[in-house]
């Protein structure tokens, strides 16, 4: 199945402007933000309140949060089908409904049990309002631009954890934990709600035409090795990312800085983060789809071995966080064009949505694994080196994701 050249990509992927709705950019860019902050961001900061004033287990509770996560994967599957055929606005809105509802549930939920079906319904609306609604969304809406359109939403999505970690610190500080989260809930419907409402009113363009090398629908595409290969180094990719991001702060405490010190850098990366993403459309100009996808996923790995053999300086080892942060904003955008890349956008939310399961199942998996894999591997150091070892199996097999030579006037 030969790769899409740039032109081609841009004519399969939609309509054009004519059918864009002015107003879906920057609502998605404001209900990104607010979305994650919400029902992503708040909850570690609250967690420590959550289970100092409940007395249920550290475990338990993020478990919950974790199982979200792992609905929201497998949700999303059915959330792209639907808005392939109908577009975003219903099922975004309702997502937004959702959310808000989820979160009070959580405010109010008098036992773990109800706390944790919150937190269910919450993976449900985390489906139909994260990323990946809105890359379907801006994907048929903004061809040829879309990369551009992906670029923007992820860079605003990126600031969530800076808005709202902090506002929701400044509301604990003053408030229960459960009256934070009411708080947050009712700002999560008054912002999103309505945006999705009436910012995605436009019209839902026809489905483009197959590219002229199609071999057959969305089945077709998901039951080929092409399909599989990419997945396969994409959800080993999303988990050894993962898995290093929240073990970061305990490798440099674990090599003697200070947890101020080492949140610094894990800060910092994030900025990294913000930093690449603005990157990624140059870097699709100038390399076929294969060779960005395994440059990316070995950056990874090399980011991961230098820290694990780095014992310092700290300004050396924050220059590193920040190196990994932007391989990591490339990595969000290489997904978000993975499918329009290879496939075109016919069936781009059906097959986003199965390619994003495994992802975000690894990557909600990783933490723990991660965790509980440091202590008999001797250390998070050797931790490291296991996850930069992962991200070469994930190189070598996003090199066999591709079925032929890549396109030589790329």
């Amino acid at each position: 199945m030969t790769e899409l050249s740039t032109p081609a990509r841009g004519a399969a992927t939609g309509a054009g402007h004519r059918s864009r709705p002015r107003a879906a950019l920057p609502a998605l860019c404001v209900t990104q933000i607010t979305s994650w902050g919400i029902v992503y961001y708040a909850f570690p900061v609250l967690n420590p309140q959550i289970t100092a004033a409940t007395g249920w287990p550290v475990g338990a509770t993020t478990g919950a949060f974790s199982a979200a996560l792992l609905v929201s994967a497998l949700a999303g599957i059915r959330v792209g089908r639907i808005i392939d055929h109908r577009g975003p606005r219903t099922v975004m809105t309702a997502g937004s409904v959702l959310g808000a509802l989820s979160i009070l549930i959580v405010a109010l939920a008098p036992n773990l049990v109800v706390f944790t079906i919150g937190w269910l319904l919450a993976g449900l609306a985390m489906a139909a309002t994260f990323y990946q609604p809105a890359f379907a969304a801006l994907t048929r809406w903004w061809a040829p631009d879309h990369v551009r359109a992906l670029t923007v939403v992820t860079l605003a999505g990126g600031l969530a954890s800076t808005v709202f970690a902090p506002a929701t610190a400044v509301l604990a500080d003053h408030m229960s934990w459960r009256a934070t989260y009411a708080a947050l809930a009712l700002v999560l419907a008054a912002v999103t709600i309505p945006a999705h409402a009436f910012a995605l009113k436009a019209s839902w363009p026809e489905p483009p035409a197959l590219p002229a090398h199609g071999t057959g629908g969305a089945d077709t595409v998901a039951r080929s090795r092409q399909f599989w290969m990419l997945a396969l180094s994409l959800t080993l990719s999303a988990f050894t990312v993962s898995a290093a991001v929240v073990a970061l702060v305990p490798l440099l405490i674990e090599r003697g800085f200070t947890t101020t010190e080492a949140a610094w850098a894990l800060g910092l990366g994030g900025a990294g983060q913000t930093l690449g993403r603005t990157l990624y459309a140059t870097l699709a100009r100038h390399t076929s789809t294969t060779t960005r996808t395994a440059t990316l996923i070995a950056l990874a790995g090399f980011t991961t071995a230098a820290l694990a053999l780095t014992p310092g300086p700290y300004a050396l080892l924050v220059a590193l966080s920040i190196t990994a942060g932007m391989v990591r904003g490339n990595l969000t955008l290489l997904q978000a064009t993975a499918i329009t890349d290879r496939w075109g956008a016919t069936h781009y939310g059906r097959l986003s949505g199965l390619l994003a399961a495994p992802t975000t199942t690894a990557s909600a998996l990783a933490p723990f694994v991660g965790a509980a894999l440091a202590l008999p591997l001797g250390g998070y150091s050797n931790l490291f080196l296991g996850l930069a070892l992962a991200s070469a199996v994930a190189f070598l097999t996003a090199l066999r994701s591709a079925s032929v030579r890549p396109n030589p006037t790329r």
